[in-house]
């Protein structure tokens, strides 16, 4: 748990799951953690910011495997924790290839996450080819925001975006020239797209700004009312109350490392109350 005037927040290394962060000030909380989460080995934390890695969603050849890859069921080590001049409180895993890790992906590699915490939220995840051979993976910052009603959110920065739309059959599709809305099931993959995104939240009376760096790739979910039924950990009426946007390389924008090179995505996210005009 970390309780500072700039923010509180609270982090766990089992997955290098950041459950909880909200800016001094600001009563309701920016991520959302789902009501029935399961704080058990083996399972996926569900709602904060799970790290994806190193495939996302199914794996491509091998449903057997984990959804969402390996990293968030892995505890981590925690490398530093440290409060900056600013009051900002920095901590650092990390995740390293093992035999354990080699029987789901033959590859030898470092993944870090920095969390940075303050009035603003910064996320920077690397990895670092270890080994003799070229790697490729997927990663995502699997971000839910928490929402007054997720129906009635608008998402700036995707139009005229094209996306993969994984409820309709994987098709190509453009975004059209308004903010998105949602009304039911969402599962879209925006493709070559580094903008930032606003979500405007007319319930909660603010808007939440989601900007990114060496990111290709945002993804938008949410299970709507039937599919939320049918998850656990999900259930009721709390698909409402959230909505995914996710920094993110994945399908074309897999990411391919040279042994010895690293890549690294950045995440941040910044609070404003909304104007009403």
């Amino acid at each position: 748990m970390v309780e500072t005037d700039r923010c509180r927040a609270r982090l766990t290394p089992y997955g290098a799951h950041l459950c909880e962060w909200a800016p001094a000030g600001h009563a309701a909380p920016v991520l959302f953690l789902g009501p029935r989460s399961a704080f058990s080995a083996g399972t996926a934390i569900r709602g904060g910011v799970p790290v994806c890695f190193p495939w996302f969603a199914a794996h491509p050849s091998d449903p057997s495997k984990p959804a969402h890859g390996f990293a968030r069921t892995r505890m981590w080590q925690v490398d530093d924790l440290t409060r900056d001049e600013a009051g900002d409180v920095r901590i650092a895993l990390r995740l390293a290839g093992d035999a354990e890790t080699r029987a789901y992906w033959n590859a030898a590699f470092t993944l870090s996450l920095t969390v940075s915490l303050g009035a603003s939220l910064t996320m920077t995840a690397e990895v670092e080819n270890t080994g003799r051979d070229e790697i490729g993976y997927e990663l995502a910052l699997h971000t839910y925001l928490a929402v007054g009603d997720v129906e009635a959110i608008r998402i700036h920065g995707l139009e005229r975006t094209r996306f993969v739309d994984k409820t309709d059959g994987m098709r190509d599709k453009v975004g059209g020239a308004e903010p998105l809305a949602l009304a039911g099931e969402t599962d879209r993959v925006y493709l070559d797209t580094t903008a930032p995104c606003t979500v405007d939240d007319p319930v909660l009376r603010r808007r939440i700004r989601v900007d990114k760096r060496h990111s290709a790739t945002t993804i938008v979910w949410n299970p709507g009312p039937e599919k939320a039924r049918a998850v656990a950990d999900i259930g009721g009426d709390a698909w409402r109350r959230f909505v995914c946007v996710e920094t993110a390389n994945c399908g074309p924008h897999a990411v391919g490392l040279a042994p010895g090179a690293r890549h690294a995505m950045t995440a941040r996210i910044d609070v404003a109350p909304l104007d009403p005009r």
